[in-house]
């Protein structure tokens, strides 16, 4: 089973089986506009809740991903690098931007659920 959680910084991370799965909102991919380029941190990064990880930039801005939780890169999406628009079109899906190990995993408990993070864009 898995459960996602959400930031204030339109980041969601997706928990299963102890890995978790990293990207930008749908909200954000519609902010940002059409993605043309995205820069991916490296594998066995060690990185701290709130580090800037991952830069996007469409063709309106710039703009920092930021590392939700504390833990350790284990993958990036590779795909991603080669077409930023598979982001655009599937943000919260096939758009993830990195998987991690979990240093903490009660930092998951200050992240919000779906229905409170919508309430967060009204």
């Amino acid at each position: 089973m898995s459960t996602t959680y959400f930031t204030e910084d339109h980041e969601w991370i997706r928990v299963e089986n102890g890995v978790a799965t990293v990207g930008i909102t749908d909200y954000a991919q519609e902010q940002l506009g059409d993605l043309v380029f995205i820069e991916l941190p490296e594998p066995g990064k060690t990185i701290a809740k709130g580090d800037a990880l991952v830069i996007v930039e469409s063709v309106k801005v710039a703009s920092d991903v930021y590392a939700p939780v504390d833990g350790e890169v284990k993958s990036v999406n590779e795909a991603v690098t080669a077409d930023p628009a598979i982001v655009n079109s599937g943000a919260e899906g096939d758009g993830w931007l990195w998987t991690m190990s979990l240093s903490d995993e009660s930092q998951l408990e200050g992240l919000m659920d779906k229905d409170a993070y919508l309430k967060t864009l009204d």
